[in-house]
């Protein structure tokens, strides 16, 4: 799922997709699922995906 939001954020440009992303992980994904993301195997998210996981790692 993180990869179809960071998908159709894109056109807005990266650093901003990665924020967007982020952001919306935050606003409007249970703990669980956030866990569930942190925890995902890198390989498998887009670079926008993978941008807004490691900011929301440095949190």
């Amino acid at each position: 799922m993180a990869n179809k939001i960071a998908a159709n954020l894109a056109a807005r440009g990266e650093d901003r997709a990665v924020a967007e992303t982020a952001q919306h992980i935050v606003d409007y994904w249970d703990p669980t699922m956030r866990s569930t993301l942190l925890s995902a195997e890198p390989n498998r998210l887009s670079l926008i995906a993978r941008r807004a996981v490691e900011k929301l790692s440095s949190r």
